[in-house]
């Protein structure tokens, strides 16, 4: 299973909001220009993270800006508020075969290893903020 792009899409609005709006009113047709997706996209992206607290819209063509410092949101917030992942990371076959050995126990010998993984992929989203990403995205400017 794929984390949908919404998460990157959230990312990129987020920093394009940081990066471009000391310049510009960060409209969705802005964002929509630098992602390069539908504005519509954008504007679902926005209802999220305006609910999760990162955001602030104006009605109309009034412009997003951000509600929360860079330092204070990791990706792994970012990650949550965008619902990219619905339920577990990995999805499980549904039916295993419980009368072959192999398909009666492949959840025992697979469940724990496949949520520890999912654990360090999100404790890595956990130990990078926006405010780091702005960071590294000015040493490559």
């Amino acid at each position: 299973m794929k984390i949908t792009s919404r998460f990157t899409v959230a990312v990129h609005t987020l920093l394009a909001i940081h990066i471009l709006g000391q310049q510009y009113k960060m409209t969705s047709e802005l964002i929509a220009s630098s992602v390069n997706v539908n504005p519509v996209i954008i504007r679902r992206t926005l209802q999220s993270l305006k609910a999760a607290g990162f955001v602030e819209v104006k009605a109309g063509s009034g412009g997003a800006t951000l509600a929360k410092p860079l330092g204070e949101i990791t990706l792994y917030d970012v990650y949550r508020a965008v619902d990219c992942v619905e339920g577990e990371l990995f999805h499980f076959h549904e039916n295993p075969n419980p009368d072959c050995p192999v398909g009666k126990n492949i959840h025992a010998l697979l469940d724990k290893h496949l949520a520890d993984a999912q654990l360090a992929m999100e404790q890595s989203l956990r130990s990078v903020t926006l405010a780091d990403l702005a960071v590294e995205y000015s040493s490559i400017q």
